[in-house]
């Protein structure tokens, strides 16, 4: 009997450098294929309105208690400073660009990251551990059409709605903090608080909450749908979800920022 020594698996620079240059083209051909898949048909309307409502409702509360508390701490926080230079009746202006520009799609982001996205993963790894998406693909079922592509395009529109009512939560709970010291009417608060919005501040707020629930949806399928080794891998899946979109909402967070102020430079 021969026995042959195994040869050390050769590497192209190094064993972790190789693992994420290979994960970065498996992520690249994941969202190649959702946009070659979700333009196609068959379209499944109703799971995405099922999976827009699931989401909404999961972090309605959440996103309702956070934004009215941003509004009003970001208010008493504000007020003194402005106070010191006699302006403070730029305080509404003041929260309302705070608000539109930067704090509303990004506090909806990192909820919506934090609920949905780990719920997505978490969904996906089990269904994928439990051989739940290898039975749909044996009874002639797209499972990528049906649970990657319905759950995207469901995060695609919530997060922006959610976002634009998040926003709105927190102007109220602003307008509520000035309102009791300045005793300011609703209508002359708000007048206050968009005359320093402009259209590329509302384009620039929705355009970042569509690129990130894109990112949400994105990530949260696909640790899902490539978990494995049974259910460590569905909760790793699940945090894996939540911290890869945090760290690229805030990277996309600076990009569009920048790329807005060329706009407006222009």
């Amino acid at each position: 009997m021969f026995f042959t020594r195994s040869r050390p698996k050769r590497y192209i620079f190094s064993k972790g450098i190789d693992d994420t240059l290979i994960g970065v083209y498996n992520a690249y051909l994941f969202v190649a294929r959702f946009f070659k898949e979700a333009f196609t048909k068959p379209f499944h309307f109703r799971v995405v309105v099922d999976q827009c409502f699931e989401i909404g409702l999961r972090s309605l509360t959440l996103i309702t208690l956070t934004g009215f508390v941003t509004g009003v701490v970001f208010t008493k926080q504000s007020r003194p400073s402005l106070e010191v230079f006699g302006a403070a009746s730029w305080l509404p202006s003041l929260i309302s660009i705070a608000l539109v520009r930067a704090l509303g799609s990004l506090v909806t982001a990192l909820i919506c990251a934090g609920k949905v996205g780990s719920s997505i993963g978490a969904e996906l790894g089990s269904m994928r551990v439990t051989e739940q998406i290898d039975a749909m693909e044996v009874s002639a079922v797209n499972p990528f059409k049906y649970l990657v592509v319905t759950r995207v395009w469901a995060t695609v529109i919530a997060v922006p709605i959610l976002s634009l009512y998040c926003t709105t939560v927190g102007l109220l709970g602003s307008y509520l903090n000035v309102h009791t010291h300045e005793d300011t009417s609703f209508i002359s608060f708000m007048e206050s608080a968009f005359e320093a919005i402009s259209f590329i501040d509302l384009f620039t707020a929705v355009a970042k909450s569509v690129v990130f629930g894109f990112t949400i949806g994105m990530i949260g399928t696909y640790k899902g749908f490539n978990a494995s080794q049974g259910t460590r891998g569905v909760g790793r899946a699940a945090n894996q979800a939540v911290v890869l979109s945090m760290f690229l909402i805030f990277i996309e967070e600076i990009v569009i920022v920048q790329i807005s102020n060329w706009i407006k430079f222009f």
